[in-house]
C-alpha cells in the first residue's frame, strides 16, 4: 500500500473496508444471543447482552430476565455501546475522508484517536459483563462465553489494530503522496 500510494485503486479502500468489517462484528456481538452458553447437553443457559434465558429441562420452556435491571448490566450494555457508535462515527469518517482527493492526514490521525477512545468503551464492557454475570447470577451446569462474545472481542482487538495503523499512517506522508525519491543500495565495483 505504502509503495503504490493510497491513489492506487485496490488499495486506498482497505481501511474503510475493514472498518466496515468491524461494524459488521459490532452488530453481531450487539444482536447475538451467544454472550454466554451452556456447553454441555441438556442446554438450560443462554445470554446475550441485554437478557438472561434459562429452561428448567431439555423440552421445557426457556424463561427469560433482562440483564437492565442490574446497574452492571446497563454499564456493560451502555458502555459496549458507545464503543460501538464511536466505531461506526470512525467508519464513517474513513469513507469521507479517503474519498477526497487530497488526504488529510491530520484528519486520520484523529480517526486513529477516536478508534483508541471506542476501544477502550468497548473492552470496559467487555470486562464488566462476565465479571459481573458470573459473580451475581446462579448458573447451573457447565457454561462459556461463546460466540457473540467473541465476536465483541474482535471488534475491540480490530478497533485498537486499526488505530495503530491510522495513527501511523501520516508517518509515510511522502511515500504515499510519492514525494520520494527512490534510494539504490547498489555500489559499483
Amino acid at each position: 500500500m505504502v509503495k503504490y500510494g493510497l491513489d492506487y485503486t485496490r488499495c486506498r479502500w482497505i481501511l474503510p473496508l475493514l472498518l466496515g468489517i468491524g461494524v459488521i462484528f459490532g452488530i453481531i456481538a450487539l444482536a447475538g444471543r451467544g454472550w454466554l452458553e451452556s456447553q454441555t447437553l441438556p442446554y438450560v443457559q443462554q445470554a446475550s447482552l441485554w437478557q438472561n434465558c434459562r429452561r428448567p429441562d431439555q423440552g421445557g420452556e426457556w424463561s427469560c430476565e433482562s440483564l437492565m435491571g442490574y446497574a452492571w448490566g446497563r454499564a456493560a450494555a451502555a458502555t459496549y455501546l458507545v464503543g460501538f457508535l464511536l466505531l461506526v462515527i470512525c467508519f464513517a469518517l474513513a469513507i469521507i475522508a479517503f474519498a477526497i482527493d487530497t488526504l488529510r492526514f491530520n484528519f486520520i490521525r484523529g480517526i486513529g484517536g477516536l478508534l483508541f477512545v471506542a476501544a477502550v468503551f468497548s473492552i470496559m464492557g467487555l470486562v464488566i459483563y462476565p465479571v459481573k454475570f458470573s459473580s451475581e447470577i446462579d448458573m447451573t451446569g457447565i457454561n462459556m462465553f461463546s460466540w457473540a462474545y467473541g465476536f465483541g472481542w474482535t471488534t475491540a482487538i480490530m478497533e485498537i489494530c486499526l488505530g495503530f495503523f491510522f495513527c501511523c499512517l501520516p508517518n509515510y506522508e511522502d511515500q504515499i503522496l510519492g514525494n520520494v525519491k527512490p534510494t539504490y543500495f547498489y555500489s559499483s565495483p
